[in-house]
């Protein structure tokens, strides 16, 4: 599953309501993130890798 970022575009792994593999927090700012089924665009560890 993935989750966008939507003021930047960016795709995390994860899903909305939990934590992206990068380490951000998706319960923070709630209604700037959206589960996608779309490829991961975030290079940093733990998403891309």
């Amino acid at each position: 599953m993935a989750v966008k970022h939507l003021p930047t575009g960016i795709i995390h792994l994860g899903q909305k309501g939990g934590t992206t593999g990068c380490g951000t927090n998706t319960n923070q700012e709630s209604d700037h993130w959206s589960n996608t089924s779309s490829s991961i665009t975030c290079n940093k560890n733990g998403c891309k890798n």
